[in-house]
């Protein structure tokens, strides 16, 4: 018979102190991405009706420059940091796990480095 409670069977099984952090971020780029995705839904409208003089004068401002980029940062962050969860959810091998998440987080820097880079070339 065993007398042990719960907790006293689950401790020494690690803590949540990480994975706390990462679903509030999660959250917290989620909530973000609301208001940010305005400029999103501008920049799509101006490149399918305006001009291309029009939409490079709108990009040319800081602010909307700004928020596009801002956008596209937490958006990149938002979609690797769910795709992590999904891959340390689904991939039990441990060497599997790892070089996907390696290559998940590889791929979407480069991609937020390339996306900084085009906007930059593009307003300046």
């Amino acid at each position: 018979m065993n007398y042990r409670s719960p907790l006293t069977t689950a401790r020494g099984l690690g803590s949540a102190k990480s994975g706390t952090a990462h679903w509030w971020l999660q959250r917290v780029t989620a909530v973000a991405l609301l208001p940010l995705s305005y400029w999103l839904v501008v920049f799509l409208n101006l490149c399918a009706h305006a001009a291309y003089a029009k939409t490079l004068a709108w990009l040319a401002l800081p602010i909307n420059s700004a928020g596009l980029l801002a956008w596209v940062l937490f958006a990149l962050y938002h979609a690797a940091s769910g795709l992590q969860v999904v891959i340390e959810d689904y991939i039990s091998q441990e060497g599997l796990k790892l070089c996907t998440l390696w290559f998940i987080k590889v791929l979407f820097m480069c991609f937020a480095i390339l996306a900084s880079i085009t906007l930059l070339r593009i307003t300046g």
